[in-house]
């Protein structure tokens, strides 16, 4: 069997990344939910980046820098990362100052992709 293609541009579903509100000020004890779900939304979706608003998080602090840390390392380990939304410029002072690199939304991509915490230290190797 055959058949015609239909007239005009073919359509495309373009995918948008899984968003993952984050709340007001999150408690150590939400943590561990909010990473489960971020894993539940990288595999669900069968997406590589799902996007934190972080525009309600607050005021910035190491609460959110630990929370956001954490995130991130959810990500990679289920073969993921994440965008921040809306994020405060004192929280992007505070987490340059750290040394956390994250992609924010609405930004040129850099080339190189973000970094994964490594997980193991060998035995022998100098500390960094």
């Amino acid at each position: 069997m055959s058949y015609g293609r239909p007239p005009g541009l073919p359509v495309v579903d373009a995918m948008t990344p899984p968003v993952l509100v984050l709340p007001g000020p999150v408690t150590r004890d939400e943590v561990r939910g909010l990473s489960d779900e971020m894993r539940a939304l990288l595999h669900g979706s069968g997406a590589r980046v799902v996007v934190c608003d972080v525009g309600g998080l607050g005021p910035p602090g190491l609460a959110a820098v630990d929370l956001l840390a954490r995130l991130q390392l959810a990500a990679c380990r289920a073969g993921g990362r994440i965008r921040l939304r809306d994020p405060d410029p004192a929280l992007r002072a505070l987490l340059d100052l750290v040394g956390l690199r994250f992609e924010v939304e609405g930004e040129a991509e850099e080339r190189k992709p973000p970094l994964c915490v490594e997980e193991a230290v060998e035995p022998g190797d100098a500390a960094v």
